[in-house]
Order: structure tokens, then C-alpha cells, then sequence
């Protein structure tokens, strides 16, 4: 085990007390009591979920400070002070560790070392100094991952505030906001706002159903801040199936083109809406209750810490108006529009059908935008907007451009486990308004248009960037966003994969605001439940700071750049950046079968054939194990489908930090062709393993008898691996130069490729080698020829680019 810890900060000794003093931790007279009954006081405030003296002693006998000695005992003795080793022994098993399982040695000192915990100095520790250990211990970190106070708080420590009769107000403790809110008593309402929209065309404007979640303390004159989750799939989702497309087909030859981006670039449309509705009256309650619940933890979390959760699935899902345009700018108007109410700037109606007129009158009109996927996917379209109200977003997992996610150079590509969906496979998924029958029959028409219209727009027969594409590239207005921003992204994540952040990133790196970015050696997952990383105190903290106005210097506190390392478990690192123009770049040039620093000497024409599909059909198409059959350098059926080229052994460790280049001379027999690439690390190792095992079901605990979270963390493997894939990419033979620009191929015709692989953070170990495999189909996300194809490589004008951190 090993605890990083980003999101801590470190008062001085004045504000410690002051702080203790504010949640009831420490009394007020403390510097009065004889050091022997602070030492007994401090650690009965250990135990909240009792009350009577007897039981917190029956308490202290449970836990040792040496080997012979319990809590309880030593407290009995009367001592003015406490040695080190004694209050770390204890803190420890308050913290949740085993001694039998974790350190039987009852060196305490060292466990908290080689778990990273921190100590103070003071030895023994009393007085001031005993002050300072408490403080230090409630905001240290326990085996489930979460800070003392918030295990105490799970039990019960909060309690004190829930109707104490004074005003209600956030408690703030290190820099973060407490769980001081009754989650007993939340009040739970669905409202509707109305839009500008008329996407199903009824000649109204488009309702849009909204679910919030707010503290019963809004009653009493609090008002909040909002974390608000657009979520497609929040009303339920449909059998994709029925309009997935069959993948196993060739390549079709492009007409030559000299398009320009100028040619396809997107410019809104001015459309007129219907005219607004009249409010028949206003009300201050809603009349309708929910009928789902939350749908992300870091949300419950901050629910108990006084934000206000809000999620809406937008247009075209169940409740509301309209219809899906998978990542059009209607679906931006449509998530923006809920921001403008919270804001005071927009009209929401108590149900859909007397206009009842209802303001958000509970809200500090501050919102962040939270959530994964199609979730931070509609954040980041938000954020570029620059709608009033919307402070800061946290986008886990986003895309930043539809084209990245559905194609590439001139290609479709598939996102990984989803051959065959498309913009409007998903809009099928995510039209949940198709569940109501007679709702569905009235607009029936108006959806087989959207298909219909998403079919055309979508282009899967060229696979080229468009007018469609461009009006779903949100990096095309990421110089209007001036907001504070998080991005959180799986360097493993081949659903919406990295090259979404990177770009996105590098349009932020020059704005001036401020940015950070998380990268975890995960899959298309959320991160906020890992036990070695602080993410939730972290957000914590960076919430407390945007929608608060907590001064704890969050932008400076966090790590513009924290990165999991791949090798090493439980390991992040800290950086100013990723992926920057400056990163030194390492060439390595095709020789035979090798990658090597000097260009070939002579000419070397090389071919593979693209014959794989058959076999691929007959057996049991599992494209995850195909992939592991083509990297292997043991022999396999698929040996013959590719040529692969690599290193020699790294004598150091080398980081590769960004985007690895590559440039490929290439033929191939006929007039259509596809070039995948894969960077590989080959080394026999146990490896992370990209999807977080379950370390504690339900482990951690968001507030007081409230929601739970599983404790995960990413794992090594039980058995070593030869290899593990490191990036790829893709290109269409016809696209070299632009994805909208198509240029003649002849067949046996040698072009020249030059393209990026998805970007990364990579620790190669020494040792180990870097590979590159150069193929044709990829299984997993391209398009499938069943005819066989031959494709030549020549070497003398291959070579690859490798970023690598200093």
C-alpha cells in the first residue's frame, strides 16, 4: 500500500486550533485542562458513535500501543504525554489498519514511511505539539482511502450540527467542506426548463426534465452551490442492435478530391425559436418527485457537503422534449440551458403541463459540471460556450471531438468493444423517450428524419471529416472557455480514447486560466474511489475554491499534471505538463526487423498480407484475444498479417511523455488501403492490471448513514506478460495529408504516411524493448475487408518518433 496524498494543506498552529476548535475536536479551554486529561479528551473524540464513558474505554481496550499495552491502559496511567511510536501504533488501527494483517511488527513508524502517511516530529508528542498530531491525523488517510475525519464523520461525528438550532452554514476544515448535512432528509424534486429549442418540431419549445437533489437545510434560508451531471442515459437506454452496422466489408476507393477546411467548416445556422409560454403562476415547490436515483458517488459525496446534485439527460430523453443529435449543437443548447436556470437566467415550470413557473431560488447560482464519458462529453461543450453560472468543469473520460471518437484519418474506427455503432446508433441508445408509446407515435416521424439525417451526416462510407464532424469538434471553440478545468482521462481508455485529451489539452495549456489534468493507467472508469490517490479531497478542495470562495489556494495546491505510473503500483507523479511541443523527440529509423538510431544504409522493401479476416471470422472473433495473438513475438496465425520492428533493450528506465509519430512508405495491390500501427513494450513482466480490483465493497463511506463507494485499486497481474500495448493509430492510404482531403491510389502506387499514435504517458522499464507493429485491419475498430490484400513497406523512408521526458 501506498497513500498519495495531493489534496492536504498545512496551516500554521493558529489556524489548527482554530479549525479543531470549529467542528468541536478540540474545547475551547483546551490550553487550561491538565495535559493528562487532553490526552484522554482528544482521544475520546476518537469514537463518536458512542456516547457514556464506559463505552469509549471498552473502545480504548481494543487498541494496542505496544505489545503489551492497550489505549486504555496507557490512558489510565494518567501520562502528561505519549511517545511516538505509542500514538502511531494507535493511530493506525483508528485509521483502519490490521496489526495482525498489516504490521504485526507493531513498527508503526515504519508502516506509515512505507505507506507514505504522515508523522510530525514530536517525540514524545504533547501540549501544542499533541494538538498538531490530531490534526494532522484527522486529515490523514486511512486504509479505505478516505482522511480520519471522514471515517469519523461516517459514523456519526457530524451529528452535532444536524438541527442545532443555529443558521445553517458550511463547515470548512482544511480547506474542504464537512459532511455537516442531514442526507437523511434531502429534498428530492424534478422540475422542467424550457429551453430555445424545438428539436421535435411541435411548434413548442423543447422541455427539458431536471432532477435535483438538494439539503433539507436550503429550507432554512441556505443557499447552494450545484453540482450539475448532464447524462444522456439518465431516463434509460434502448437495444443498440438493431441499426449497428456489419463491419466485415472493404475498404470503398475515394473519388479524388480538393476539398478545403474552409470547404466543410461548420457555421451555425440563425433559427427564430417558437415563442416562449406564458406562466399561468409561480411556486417555490416543485409538484413532481424522481423516480431515479443519483448516478455518480463524488456527486453523493458532495451532497453531504452542502452542494446540490442536479442531473438532466437533455433533449429526447424520457420526460423532456426533442430529439437526439449525438454531440450536435442542439445538445449543447440543451445542457446549457439547465445552467441558465440555476443561474436566475432561464424559466423552469413545475410539471410539464400547467406552467406553474418555479426558480431556483435555493442556489447560489454557482454550478460545476461533473461526470464520464457522453457525461463530460456535454461538460466540455458547455464549457465553450461561455454560459454565465458554470464556474469549473471536472470531465473524466470526455470527447472533445466526435470525429476522434467514431473515425480517423479518413478512416471509421471503432471505439473499443463497440464495432458497428455509430452517431446514430448511440442517438438510438440515448433516445429514451422511445419507452413512452404513444410520446414515441406523435414523433415518430421527426426521429426516422434525425436517423435518417445523422445516416447521411456520419458518412461511414468515406469515413472523411465533414461539416457534420466539425459542428461536434468542440476544440473548435476551446478559446472561448474562461473557466478553471479539470480532465481526468485512462491512458488504457480505447472507448474515448486519449488523443480526445491530449488535443484538448494542448488548446488549454495557453489560456489563461487554470488547469489540471489526471492520468490513470485505467480503462473508461471513473477515479474517485482509488485507495493510493486523494482525487476526492482533492475535488474537494478545488470545488471549495470555484463555487465557495474558499481561499485554500487550491490552483496552486493540486498538481497541474498528476500521472499513475504503469510500472510501478500505487506510484503518481507530479508534473508542470504533458505531452509539450518542447519534449526532447527520439527517432528511430526501420532497419529489417529493427528500430534503430541511424537510417538504413541500402533499400529494403518489406511486405505483410492482409488475409486475417477469414480466420478472424472462423474463429471465436474475440478481438482482445486477436490483439494479443499479433503482438506476441511466439509464432501464431496471425504472424504473417503484420511486421513487427523493435528496439534494442533499453539499458535505463526511459518515460515517453505525449505523442509517438510515425512515418510509413507504403503500397498496396489495390485502389483502397487501410495502415495500422502499434506500439508495443516487450519484457516479461507483471503488469497493472487496467481495470482496479475491488478492495473493500462498499468501503467507503460519503456521509452519515448515506451512500457507499466500492475502495478500488489497479493491481499487478498474478502472472507476467511478454508484452503490453502501448498506443496506436490508424490511417486511410487516400487521406495522407488531411482527413476531408481524398488523393488518388493506384495499386503497387508507394505513398508516404505520416501520422500521430494515440498519445501517452509510458514508463519503459530497463530491459525491456520497444516494438512497432505495422498491420493492416485492426479487428477492434476498423472496418474488416474479407479479400485478401498485399501491402509493401519501404524502409528506407520508415521511421519513428518517440517523446521521451527528461
Amino acid at each position: 500500500m501506498k497513500f498519495n496524498q495531493f489534496g492536504r494543506l498545512t496551516p500554521d498552529l493558529t489556524n489548527q486550533i482554530s479549525e479543531l476548535e470549529s467542528i468541536h475536536f478540540l474545547p475551547r479551554n483546551w490550553n487550561q485542562q491538565a495535559p493528562a486529561d487532553l490526552l484522554a479528551y482528544l482521544f475520546s473524540r476518537c469514537f463518536p458513535e458512542v456516547h457514556e464513558n464506559s463505552e469509549v474505554q471498552d473502545r480504548e481496550h481494543r487498541i494496542l500501543v505496544d505489545a503489551h499495552t492497550s489505549l486504555a491502559d496507557l490512558l489510565a496511567g494518567q501520562p502528561t504525554s505519549i511517545r511516538r511510536t505509542e500514538f502511531y501504533t494507535a493511530a493506525l488501527q483508528l485509521l483502519g489498519f490490521v496489526v495482525a494483517d498489516d504490521f504485526p511488527d507493531l513498527d508503526s513508524l515504519g508502516a506509515m514511511a512505507k505507506w507514505q502517511l504522515p508523522t510530525i516530529e514530536a517525540d514524545p508528542i504533547k501540549g501544542t505539539d499533541l494538538v498538531a498530531a490530531f490534526y494532522l491525523l484527522l486529515n490523514t488517510r486511512g486504509k479505505n482511502g478516505q482522511t480520519f475525519l471522514d471515517i469519523l464523520t461516517s459514523r456519526g461525528f457530524f451529528n452535532q450540527f444536524f438541527g442545532a438550532g443555529e443558521q445553517p452554514h458550511f463547515v470548512i476544515f482544511n480547506g474542504k467542506s464537512q459532511a455537516v448535512f442531514d442526507t437523511r432528509r434531502i429534498i428530492r424534486e424534478v422540475v422542467y426548463v424550457e429551453s430555445d429549442l424545438d428539436t421535435d418540431e411541435d411548434g413548442q419549445r423543447d422541455l427539458l426534465q431536471t432532477t435535483i437533489f438538494r439539503p433539507r437545510e436550503t429550507e432554512h434560508g441556505l443557499a447552494v452551490p450545484v453540482l450539475y451531471t448532464a447524462n444522456p442515459y439518465f431516463r434509460g437506454t434502448n437495444d443498440m442492435a438493431p441499426v449497428s452496422y456489419n463491419v466485415n466489408a472493404g475498404l470503398t476507393p475515394k473519388i479524388p478530391n480538393q476539398t478545403t477546411y474552409e470547404d466543410i467548416a461548420y457555421h451555425a445556422p440563425q433559427q427564430t425559436p417558437p415563442s416562449a409560454r406564458q406562466a399561468s403562476g409561480t411556486a417555490k415547490e416543485a409538484s413532481e418527485l424522481p423516480v431515479d436515483p443519483g448516478i455518480y458517488s463524488l456527486n453523493d459525496y458532495f451532497l453531504a457537503r452542502g452542494f446540490a446534485t442536479v442531473y438532466a439527460g437533455g433533449i429526447g430523453t424520457r420526460g423532456s422534449d426533442g430529439i437526439r443529435t449525438t454531440g450536435g449543437p442542439e445538445e449543447t443548447a440543451s445542457t446549457i440551458a439547465i445552467i441558465e436556470w440555476l443561474h436566475g437566467d432561464r424559466v423552469a415550470y413545475t410539471n410539464r403541463t400547467d406552467n406553474v413557473a418555479i426558480k431556483a431560488w435555493w442556489s447560489t447560482g454557482n454550478v460545476a459540471m461533473t461526470g464520464k464519458s457522453y457525461l463530460g462529453t456535454l461538460a466540455i461543450a458547455a464549457a465553450t460556450t461561455g454560459v454565465a453560472g458554470l464556474k469549473t468543469v471536472v470531465s473524466e473520460a470526455a470527447i472533445s471531438s466526435w470525429y476522434d471518437y467514431y473515425r480517423e484519418n479518413g478512416l471509421v474506427v471503432a471505439p473499443v468493444d463497440c464495432q458497428g455503432e455509430d452517431t446514430d446508433v448511440l442517438a438510438l441508445d440515448t433516445f429514451s423517450r422511445r419507452k413512452d408509446a404513444a410520446d414515441f407515435a406523435r414523433i415518430k416521424p421527426i426521429y426516422d428524419k434525425m436517423m435518417a439525417d445523422l445516416k447521411k451526416g456520419q458518412d461511414r462510407d468515406t469515413g472523411n471529416y465533414n461539416t457534420f464532424w466539425d459542428a461536434r469538434n468542440y476544440r473548435n471553440q476551446a478559446d472561448r472557455i474562461k473557466i478553471d478545468f479539470i480532465s481526468v482521462h485512462g491512458l488504457e481508455d480505447w472507448n474515448v480514447k486519449p488523443r480526445n485529451v491530449e488535443r484538448l489539452w494542448a488548446k488549454l495549456r495557453d489560456l489563461p486560466i487554470n488547469k489540471k489534468l489526471f492520468l490513470h493507467q485505467g480503462k473508461h472508469i471513473y477515479m474517485n474511489n482509488m485507495q493510493s490517490i486523494d482525487f476526492t479531497d482533492m475535488m474537494n478542495l478545488w470545488f471549495c475554491y470555484e463555487l465557495l470562495d474558499v481561499q485554500n489556494d487550491a490552483p496552486t495546491i493540486l498538481p497541474n499534471v498528476t500521472v499513475q505510473d504503469n510500472a510501478k503500483p500505487e506510484t503518481w507523479h507530479r508534473y508542470t505538463d504533458w505531452s509539450a511541443p518542447t519534449t526532447p523527440r527520439t527517432q528511430y529509423f526501420f532497419t529489417g526487423h529493427d528500430l534503430q538510431a541511424a537510417p538504413p544504409r541500402q533499400e529494403e522493401i518489406v511486405a505483410f498480407r492482409d488475409d486475417g479476416v477469414p480466420l478472424f471470422l472462423a474463429g471465436d472473433q474475440n478481438d482482445h484475444t486477436w490483439e494479443q495473438l499479433l503482438m506476441s513475438q511466439q509464432p501464431s496465425v496471425y504472424e504473417h498479417t503484420r511486421r513487427l520492428f523493435t528496439t534494442a533493450p533499453f539499458t535505463k528506465d526511459r518515460y515517453i511523455d505525449g505523442v509517438m509519430t510515425v512515418t510509413i512508405q507504403v503500397a498496396v495491390n489495390k485502389d483502397a488501403g487501410q495502415i495500422s500501427c502499434m506500439a508495443v513494450d516487450y519484457g516479461k513482466e507483471r503488469r497493472l492490471q487496467e481495470n482496479p480490483a475491488i478492495l473493500q465493497a462498499g468501503g467507503q463511506l460519503l456521509g452519515y448513514q448515506w451512500a457507499t463507494d466500492d475502495v478500488k485499486e489497479f493491481k499487478l497481474a498474478k502472472l507476467p506478460n511478454e508484452c503490453q500495448q502501448i498506443a496506436k493509430g490508424h490511417m486511410n492510404l487516400q487521406n495522407r495529408h488531411t482527413p476531408w482531403q481524398n488523393e488518388p491510389l493506384a495499386p503497387d502506387q508507394f505513398v508516404t504516411l505520416h501520422f500521430a499514435l494515440q498519445p501517452t504517458a509510458y514508463h519503459l522499464l530497463a530491459g525491456h524493448r520497444l516494438g512497432l507493429l505495422v498491420y493492416a485491419t485492426d479487428m477492434g475498430m476498423t472496418k474488416r475487408p474479407t479479400t485478401a490484400a498485399t501491402y509493401q513497406l519501404d524502409l528506407n523512408a520508415c521511421r519513428l518518433e518517440v517523446p521521451y521526458r527528461r
